[in-house]
């Protein structure tokens, strides 16, 4: 291992590699070329937008692939953050860097001068070097935080009432564009000795600012009808598979001792969780998405199973199922999505093979979508909003249909078209998709968010992110409707949209 001091470089191996910040830290990377400078939104990950092509962050681990980054891409940026906004970081332990490389072998250490006042830090690069790849050591820190960040990488920055800056990126908002701040990492799991974890939640996108239009542009197209209840009606419904791995003996024993119900094998996650463990045998490597650019969730949800939630494990070197659990078992965010009392139904897969002879295994986790699910889920994002602005000391909103209608369609076309934005494929933004549901209301405000597990995460996320708590808590809005879809590469897609 090489511990190396700023501006130290190190030629690093090729595959998968694992960066990791321990503490009370947010982790983020950018993205760019040789300019620098970022090329849009999809650049950024952080904790409400975990992933990006070749980069995937699940809690304080990120996981970069660099032969799968964007075209063009030549350089990612490590940056770290408190988990508190705006906390100095020389009030914290001084953050670590620690670099795996392939197996999980720890290649590299970097510990920066202790920082000061400055409450973001560039950790460390990871630049393309000729044909191969080098990490270099950095630790500048910038006192102006984000805005600091954001005027060296090019990012557009507004600023909400409160005068912070924030890039925009990641969690989708009407308002002022917000930047990490703390949340649940998603629940597949990262072997360090063997391959990078599943992804994490996508961001919510910066808001988009309230608008009052005087005559909103209607979209070229309609928005989707959303789908008010499954797609495939008889996702609600088990499909019983068979146990020949014994799987059921190990995990809903573990799961009792957690005070949780016991799960049920279903068909359709288990066709899923063969298929993807399949893809990852083929490729020789982890990752929520295969090598053909299909994410586990996209899996599940083309056999049928339609879900309000989902979890995954995803593991490399297990020979056999007794071994796999108890790996999951031993490691935090495996065992905590193993004992999530959410979850319902299971599906079992492994496939020994492929580049390295390991054996690769992928256990799904869900809990279907019905209607009633989804009325419950959306009931519960309002009442968690109506109690931040109850704390705040303004009045409660209330339910609009119509505006639900338009968040719900919102949610299902960002999974159909694969794009996570306030603007549409077709151009339209958040109040031209609500004059075309049917709302005269004057002002219109959005939040979005990817990859949060529930209603509980997707509002803490929005609250910790400046120009999505604004929306939440803009004392002119009077009504709200929610939407809520399953798939896609994120796994999930909230919408929140605001009206006066």
């Amino acid at each position: 291992m090489s511990e190396l001091v700023p501006g130290g470089n190190l030629p690093l191996p090729g595959g998968v590699l694992s960066v990791q910040v321990p503490g009370p830290f947010d982790v983020s990377a950018l993205i760019t070329d040789d300019s620098g400078k970022v090329r849009g939104d999809t650049d950024f990950v952080f904790y409400n937008q975990p992933s990006a092509p070749g980069a995937h962050l699940q809690g304080h681990t990120l996981t970069v692939d660099p032969s799968r980054l964007r075209t063009g891409a030549t350089r990612v940026t490590v940056v770290v953050s408190a988990a508190e906004p705006a906390t100095p970081l020389g009030s914290l332990p001084a953050p670590t860097l620690l670099v795996a490389g392939p197996g999980g072998r720890l290649i590299a250490r970097f510990a920066p001068p202790r920082p000061g006042q400055e409450t973001v830090l560039l950790l460390a690069e990871i630049y393309r070097r000729g044909s191969g790849w080098k990490l270099r050591a950095l630790g500048q820190g910038y006192a102006d935080g984000l805005a600091g960040l954001a005027r060296d990488f090019g990012v557009e920055v507004t600023e909400d009432s409160a005068t912070t800056a924030a890039p925009q990126a990641g969690f989708g908002a009407a308002p002022a564009s917000p930047f990490p701040a703390s949340q649940r990492p998603a629940t597949a799991p990262h072997r360090p000795s063997t391959a990078p974890p599943a992804p994490p939640p996508t961001p919510p996108r910066p808001p988009t600012a309230p608008r009052r239009p005087t005559a909103p542009r209607r979209p070229t197209a309609a928005p989707p009808a959303p789908p008010s209840a499954p797609r495939h009606p008889s996702s609600a419904a088990s499909i019983p598979a068979p146990d020949p791995d014994g799987f059921l003996g190990l995990v809903n024993p573990a799961r009792a001792r957690a005070g949780s119900p016991p799960v049920s094998l279903d068909a359709r996650l288990a066709s899923a969780a063969r298929a993807h463990a399949s893809a990852m045998a083929a490729a020789g490597q982890l990752g929520v998405e295969g090598p053909g650019g299909v994410s586990v969730y996209q899996r599940v949800t083309a056999t049928g199973f339609t879900y309000v939630t989902v979890g995954e494990h995803l593991v490399s070197g297990p020979r056999t199922p007794a071994e796999f659990v108890d790996y999951c078992l031993r490691s935090q965010e495996p065992s905590r999505t193993l004992h999530d009392p959410a979850f319902t139904h299971a599906g079992l897969g492994y496939v020994t093979g492929g580049r390295s002879g390991d054996t690769y295994w992928t256990a799904l986790w869900a809990r279907p979508l019905t209607p009633q699910e989804l009325a419950r889920t959306a009931a519960d994002v309002v009442d968690l909003t109506n109690r931040e602005r109850a704390g705040a000391g303004l009045p409660t909103l209330a339910v609009d249909p119509i505006l639900t209608t338009a968040a719900q369609a919102h949610s299902a076309d960002m999974i159909a078209r694969a794009f996570y934005s306030h603007t549409s494929p077709d151009g339209s933004q958040p109040w031209d998709r609500a004059a075309s549901a049917g709302s005269t209301r004057r002002s219109i405000g959005e939040n979005i968010a990817c990859g949060q597990r529930s209603p509980a995460e997707v509002v803490e996320g929005w609250m910790n992110s400046p120009g999505h708590r604004a929306n939440i808590l803009k004392p002119t809005f009077t009504h709200i409707g929610v939407g809520f879809a399953g798939g896609g590469a994120a796994g999930t897609y909230w919408t929140q949209l605001f009206g006066a």
